[in-house]
């Protein structure tokens, strides 16, 4: 049972962010006029194939691991486009619109992501609180002072001139305050309610705070952690309409900062490689969360569109991002990068996905092996 509802929620889980990555490139395809030739949800042998009226193939893959949106395109040697199709190809339009479209398909990631939260928030989400446990007797937090019980209720960056501090409402929203200032390097303040009743700020300094660093908590080595709490102690978050979509877009924008800060450590070799999931990773987490309610399955969703709209965006050729650098450089340089060029950059870059994909796979085996 357990294995079926893993399997289930990954095909949901897929299904429901790559299709709607790929409804972005389809969706800005057709505003600017662009013929859309298929819309596919999975690769290998088609499972489901519907023609619409506009002439668009419609399909479902067998292999659930990604997706496309074929465009009528003159550079694609297996298609022949008459005089009558031209004002239609993606590739005779404007550079901007050719952006637009590329640029789409994660940006309707991040929109996904703002909405699946928006909802968590209009309908109340249960909040662990900003209540901290006794930090490491070696950690910066103890040697600013802060001890079990402490509760945070305000934060504020050192940097800013702003002289008043944010609120904070739960834990969850600490630790990404947390990950943002340690991954940008930026100093800050919280606003420390003690158990006594004692109200306190506490400074921690940029260049005091820990690095992130391959095989390292970072937030351990700050020493800041939740306290346990019972089910009645959890406080309940519930926003209005506007407010709920206002603070879902500042979350994302918080997260998709950490996240990229993140993603470049691998490559600089600042974070583990060893973080980086596959698909066997991202079934687990997504057959657990389902589980816990539909809340954990939404919040499970924000962040994995927010990770798709990120992985797109790396400037490697075949992603999103690459197609976007070829246009930089046409913008810059007022030509387009050679289709000789272009092939060549895709061979390594396929090379270099797979091997990435690989390197996922075998981590997710790792895992799972000495769990």
């Amino acid at each position: 049972m357990q294995a079926l509802i893993t399997l289930l929620t990954f095909m949901v889980t897929i299904g429901i962010l790559v299709g709607f990555h790929e409804y972005g490139h389809f969706a800005a395809a057709r505003m600017c006029g662009v013929r859309v030739l298929r819309f596919a949800i999975g690769f290998g042998k088609p499972l489901y194939r519907f023609t619409s009226k506009n002439n668009t193939e419609w399909v479902i893959g067998s292999i659930p691991l990604g997706g496309y949106v074929k465009l009528l395109d003159g550079r694609d040697p297996e298609q022949t486009i008459g005089i009558s199709e031209q004002t239609s190809a993606f590739n005779l339009k404007p550079l901007w619109q050719r952006s637009f479209i590329v640029a789409a398909g994660p940006l309707a990631n991040f929109i996904l992501a703002i909405a699946f939260l928006a909802v968590i928030y209009l309908a109340g989400a249960a909040q662990l609180p900003a209540r901290l446990q006794a930090p490491p007797e070696a950690s910066l937090a103890a040697s600013a002072g802060l001890v079990a019980g402490d509760h945070v209720s305000g934060w504020r960056d050192l940097d800013s001139s702003a002289g008043e501090f944010e609120p904070i409402n739960s834990w969850n929203l600490l630790r990404w305050k947390l990950l943002d200032a340690i991954t940008g390097e930026e100093g800050f303040a919280l606003e420390i309610t003690s158990p006594s009743g004692g109200r306190a700020i506490v400074n921690f300094p940029a260049d005091q705070l820990p690095r992130i660093q391959p095989n390292q908590d970072a937030l351990q080595a700050l020493g800041i952690r939740p306290a346990a709490a019972s089910p009645d102690e959890w406080e309940q978050l519930r926003l209005g309409p506007l407010d709920a979509l206002i603070y879902a877009s500042e979350r994302v924008w918080l997260i998709t900062k950490v996240s990229a800060r993140l993603m470049i450590g691998m490559v600089t070799g600042d974070a583990s490689i060893k973080q980086l999931g596959g698909p066997l990773s991202i079934a687990d987490m997504a057959g657990k969360s389902a589980q816990v309610g539909w809340q954990a399955f939404f919040g499970f969703l924000a962040l994995m569109s927010i990770s798709i709209g990120l992985l797109n965006l790396i400037p490697i050729p075949m992603l999103d991002g690459g197609q976007l650098l070829y246009d930089a450089w046409e913008l810059v340089s007022g030509k387009r990068l050679p289709l000789s060029v272009q092939e060549w950059l895709h061979k390594l870059s396929f090379i270099l996905l797979i091997s990435l994909t690989f390197l996922a796979l075998f981590n997710d085996l790792q895992r799972y092996l000495s769990s």
